[in-house]
């Protein structure tokens, strides 16, 4: 049972800041100065308030959609292993999947190459993991990283350079592709980029430059992280289409914005949302996240309440959107994701695990495995651990 406390932690400059920084959902070092970040210690009290016991604690998870940083722009301003694994403990979390977040890059040489630094950096995070310091979490068990695939031809160099940088860990690429109209999201819809961090652009999953070097995902082996807000999934459609060989995974349940000029209108979201949502499952090649739509861009508003979100109060809310993912993909091309720490903004691990326990409760065993485990370790190709 969740246990709620309160407490008065001073929040309004993290809560304000926080909602800058995410409803973006961009990358960028302009975003905010490091003084009018919020404090850490204000995030973490907030975060402690509403405490709940580990449901299940046995059952095998695999978080196939973390990210990793250090960054004091960023909130949280650090989240590297030492953080991953203080917030799986309780969950039987057996590996994890590391998802670019451009995290690292190198400062010098050709910009194009400047993203393998992230590779380096995770690989040698996942090493420090492997060596059981952290208990039988094994982080970063796979790695997902960034290239402009607008590079066409060129691309071909960079994806072989990540690939070599983790020969045993390496396997896909995220091009972020969300993209919404100046003026829907608070804040723009994009930020300037780093240097050598593939930028978005409007209709990018159409545009032929970038699906010359999307070709070379299939020549390579390599998966492709579609990650567009809910108004785009038609684009990742078109996309699955011209590339059935290339198994796609759609991140965040496509991304319903719920912030901007859509605050207020999540029913009206939905019904757009429900038939691009069965439309793309039609596609054999995609296999689905389920989860990362606590951001704040989503628009629940967890990050401006007195204390965090119970699982109860979270499977209320995201219960609707995770079965009809569920329905139409089914179980063996789903994937339960935690998206943290992005969306620790706004609830716990341990909430957010449960919640999807609460969810599955009259699944099948098989179809529990699938979803928290076993479709994960297909699609990355992890090893059993």
């Amino acid at each position: 049972m969740a246990k709620t406390e309160k407490t008065s932690i001073g929040r309004r400059g993290f809560l304000k800041h926080a909602a800058v920084l995410v409803a973006t959902a961009q990358v960028g070092r302009g975003n905010a100065s490091a003084q009018n970040s919020p404090t850490p210690a204000a995030y973490e009290d907030w975060l402690a308030l509403t405490r709940e016991e580990v449901l299940e604690p046995g059952l095998p998870i695999i978080d196939p959609h973390h990210h990793l940083w250090d960054v004091p722009q960023r909130m949280p301003q650090r989240y590297l292993l030492e953080q991953l694994a203080a917030d799986t403990k309780g969950h039987n979390v057996r590996q994890t999947v590391f998802i670019e977040c451009g995290s690292m890059y190198r400062a010098d040489g050709p910009e194009e190459f400047r993203v393998v630094g992230e590779t380096e950096f995770v690989q040698g995070t996942a090493a420090e993991s492997a060596s059981g310091r952290y208990g039988d979490l094994r982080a970063a068990a796979g790695i997902v990283g960034a290239a402009d695939l607008r590079l066409g031809d060129r691309v071909a160099a960079v994806l072989e350079a990540q690939i070599a940088a983790s020969r045993q860990r390496f396997r896909g690429i995220r091009h972020r592709a969300a993209w919404a109209e100046p003026g829907v999201l608070p804040g723009g819809s994009v930020t300037a980029p780093l240097p050598g961090v593939p930028s978005v652009q409007q209709h990018l999953l159409l545009d032929t430059g970038f699906r010359r070097g999307f070709a070379y995902l299939r020549t390579y082996g390599l998966t492709f992280e579609g990650w567009v807000y809910h108004t785009q999934i038609g684009e990742l459609t078109n996309l699955a289409r011209a590339f059935p060989d290339t198994t796609i995974i759609f991140n965040h349940l496509g991304g319903p914005i719920g912030v901007g000029t859509y605050a207020g209108r999540r029913d009206e979201v939905f019904a757009a949302w429900k038939p691009m949502v069965a439309e793309l499952a039609g596609c054999p090649n995609v296999v689905a996240k389920v989860g990362g739509i606590q951001m704040i861009v989503n628009g629940y508003g967890w990050h401006e309440r007195k204390q965090p979100p119970t699982s109860d109060e979270l499977l209320r809310a995201n219960r609707d959107w995770y079965l009809y993912m569920i329905d139409h993909f089914g179980p063996s091309r789903c994937m339960f994701e935690s998206n943290f720490p992005v969306d620790r903004l706004s609830c716990s691990y341990t909430a957010l695990w449960n919640q999807f326990k609460k969810l599955t409760k009259d699944f099948s065993a098989a179809e529990r495995s699938a979803m928290f485990h076993d479709t994960a370790m297909r699609v990355y190709r992890l090893p059993l651990h």
